[in-house]
């Protein structure tokens, strides 16, 4: 840990300006791309056809992937079930076409090859995620969101309240808005990456907040710039290697945990990243700009009874 430990403070609010500036302008950027390109929901949100078949050897799935994606079928997750000879393949609802036809048509692509491929099951699957439970996730999430900025308001200040939920906030929607701008399939998995990404980036918040309180307490001497400043990069070195040990797990996923992880991997990997930037240029930045001064994180002082009694009495 002594590698990324740093002696002098560096000046992490002289350019809060700049970096608020370029959160704004991603958040306004992603807000944009969410009301014109949308999400690009997969088949956990919008349903579709699963088609298993099985083939009399191990599948290769990257070449059932290009047959599929050569045939019209770009949309199509194909991955394996069970054993490597039997394969799982997802369609997005097509309107006018039956499940039983689209059936037929997938299974002459596979066997156009050469392959031995047997139907085992058709069936046509209905979304996970419907309307009323998309309801019921974003008033959780707005639930989840005010909870936090109660808890932190209660432990900290109201000003670092406002700052964590701000950030949150910047978080999701900057991560989101990646997802529509590269137009990435948007599944369950993704989702729970997403919801992942707020507790991390909340947990990185509260580190800093904790340490901003305790220096405000300690040191006599300082403005809030300043003492923000040593409280950032006292807390630096945790954030960089709590960062990179998540990220080389991340990058393992990424390229070896296949095609079905690969959304789940992305949303963490960016989220990881601009969690870690929200907790020092969001966070702490709209608390500083709120006006956080030493006074307000003081204990309060507790009169003994009887002290203002006179002793001589």
């Amino acid at each position: 840990m002594q590698i990324f430990k740093m002696k002098e403070n560096v000046a992490f609010m002289s350019v809060r300006i700049p970096a608020m500036i370029f959160s704004i302008l991603l958040v306004v950027a992603s807000i944009v791309s969410l009301s014109v390109n949308k999400l690009n929901f997969g088949l956990d949100f919008t349903g579709g056809t699963l088609i298993e078949v099985g083939y009399d050897h191990a599948a290769k799935l990257d070449n059932i992937r290009q047959q599929m994606n050569d045939a019209g079928f770009g949309d199509a997750i194909v991955q394996n079930f069970g054993t490597s000879e039997d394969v799982l393949i997802r369609l997005a609802p097509r309107e006018g076409v039956k499940a039983a036809t689209l059936g037929d048509n997938v299974l002459a692509v596979l066997r156009a090859s050469g392959d031995n491929v047997d139907m085992r099951r058709i069936e046509f699957v209905g979304p996970n995620v419907g309307d009323e439970l998309a309801e019921q996730g974003g008033l959780a999430m707005l639930t989840a969101l005010l909870c936090i900025l109660i808890y932190v308001a209660l432990r900290f200040e109201w000003r670092f309240a406002v700052g964590s939920v701000v950030a949150l906030a910047h978080d999701v929607i900057i991560t989101l808005g990646l997802f529509s701008v590269l137009q990435l399939e948007f599944d369950l998995t993704v989702l729970a990456a997403v919801l992942a990404v707020i507790g991390y980036s909340l947990n990185d918040t509260i580190v800093v907040s904790d340490r901003i309180r305790e220096n405000f307490r300690k040191l006599r001497k300082g403005e809030p710039e300043d003492i923000i400043n040593t409280s950032l990069t006292q807390t630096f070195s945790r954030t960089i290697i709590t960062s990179l040990t998540t990220i080389f797990v991340l990058f393992a996923l990424f390229y070896k945990g296949g095609a079905l992880i690969h959304g789940f991997a992305t949303a963490l990997l960016f989220g990881v990243f601009i969690g870690t930037y929200s907790s020092i240029y969001i966070a702490s930045s709209v608390a500083l700009m709120l006006g956080i001064s030493k006074e307000d994180l003081m204990p309060a002082v507790v009169e003994k009874e009887g002290a203002d009694q006179d002793p001589m009495m």
